[in-house]
């Protein structure tokens, strides 16, 4: 495609739309050169990108048995249903168990460790 020569690089949608219409024409030229144009590898890797580029990586951390990293969150504002409001969730990251426990939004930290060492 003229795109991929070096003259025609880098110049806009309709300019190579231009250049192939001059020796080729078929149904559909300006939506496929467009499409051809967006997908091309070489314009996508040298694109000017406006985010700062990423941190470091690091990697995660292996973990070796059952219940070393625990995480737990709530669903609240939830309709009253047999009494209670909100849901604390337990998640063992290990083996990717879920805990689901319904009690109240009025529960204090005791009460949910409490429902924690309980149910999980």
């Amino acid at each position: 495609m003229h795109y991929d020569m070096l003259v025609g690089r880098h110049k806009r949608k309709w300019k190579t739309i231009e250049l192939m219409t001059r020796n080729y024409w078929w149904l559909g030229v300006t939506k496929e050169v467009g499409r051809y144009i967006e997908r091309y590898n070489v314009c996508q890797q040298y694109k000017n990108r406006s985010k700062a580029p990423a941190e470091k990586l690091i990697p995660n951390v292996i973990l070796e048995k059952p219940w070393s990293y625990i995480s737990a969150d709530f669903i609240t504002k939830l309709p009253l249903a047999q009494g209670y409001n909100m849901i604390l969730v337990g998640y063992d990251q290990f083996s990717k168990i879920a805990y689901f426990i319904a009690t109240i939004e009025k529960t204090l930290a005791k009460g949910l460790a409490r429902l924690f060492r309980d149910h999980v």
